[in-house]
């Protein structure tokens, strides 16, 4: 393997405090409705630095909102996200008091979050390496020589080096993936957010994908969200598997745990169902 390059709404209330020490991602009592129908329903988890939580559950469960809301796609409705000890979702007001957050304060907390998703969403009319080093120069603000430096490295790690003067029509869907996952990379994220970014892919492209992905969470440090219905994949990754039904958090624990000896029979159900 070439060098790596991955180094490594409602106000909230007045006492809301920050994550614990170590913590990279806390959700405090968060609240998503969206009109009547409440879709996470007063949510409570944390995820540790360096650590890889596969969110598993039937579909309409809350996983992909959970998602969202880290990479401000959608606001909370109540309660408040904490990242690296900074509330995403609010900011603190003249008082002292969180109040919602602004677009600049979204815009410089999300720096630390890369998310990939169902769908490969590349510009078309981009070739690959300008896929990848658009948001480096233009969010980061890095000189364009490094950026496409850095997005060589990448391309060279997901197995791509020869086709940086593509366009992304020329690629078959598995290697669309691959340039969306080495676009999220290029942004040096703390997090990176995986919403079924096989789903879209036929059967046979699956498992290039899903090794790349092993490969990046077993040899480097990057914290993982990931919504995934290949549960072997879940299992592999996982340093905690979380249970959602009905925008609450069921069960959680170690993967041996929740796909060996699961304590709820909604867990129980819903393996039986899929695996």
């Amino acid at each position: 393997m070439a060098t790596d390059p991955l180094q490594k709404t409602t106000p909230a209330p007045a006492d809301a405090e920050p994550d614990a020490p170590g913590d990279l991602v806390r959700f405090d009592h968060v609240v998503k409705r969206f009109g009547d129908h409440t879709v996470l329903d007063r949510l409570d988890f944390s995820v540790q630095r360096g650590e890889h939580v596969t969110l598993i559950g039937p579909s309409g469960s809350g996983k992909t909102t959970i998602l969202r809301l880290l990479m401000t796609l959608e606001r909370v409705s109540d309660g408040v996200i904490w990242v690296d000890g900074q509330p995403l979702s609010h900011m603190p007001g003249p008082d002292g008091r969180l109040r919602p957050a602004d677009e600049k304060h979204l815009r410089q907390v999300r720096k630390k979050i890369g998310m990939v998703f169902q769908q490969f969403n590349l510009f078309p009319n981009m070739k690959v390496l300008q896929n990848i080093t658009e948001a480096p120069v233009n969010v980061l603000g890095l000189g364009r020589e490094e950026a496409e430096q850095r997005a060589r490295e990448l391309l060279d790690l997901v197995g791509l080096a020869d086709k940086v003067d593509a366009h992304p029509s020329q690629l078959s869907g598995g290697q669309q993936q691959r340039v969306a996952i080495a676009r999220a990379l290029a942004m040096r994220p703390e997090i990176l957010l995986l919403d079924e970014v096989t789903s879209a892919l036929d059967p046979e492209l699956v498992a290039g994908v899903l090794d790349l992905l092993r490969e990046i969470a077993h040899t480097t440090d990057i914290t993982m969200l990931c919504v995934t219905h290949e549960m072997n994949f879940a299992r592999d990754i996982s340093d905690q598997v979380m249970m959602f039904d009905s925008g609450k958090v069921i069960e959680s624990g170690a993967p041996d745990k929740i796909f060996g000896d699961p304590d709820h029979e909604r867990t129980r159900s819903f393996l039986s169902a899929v695996l």
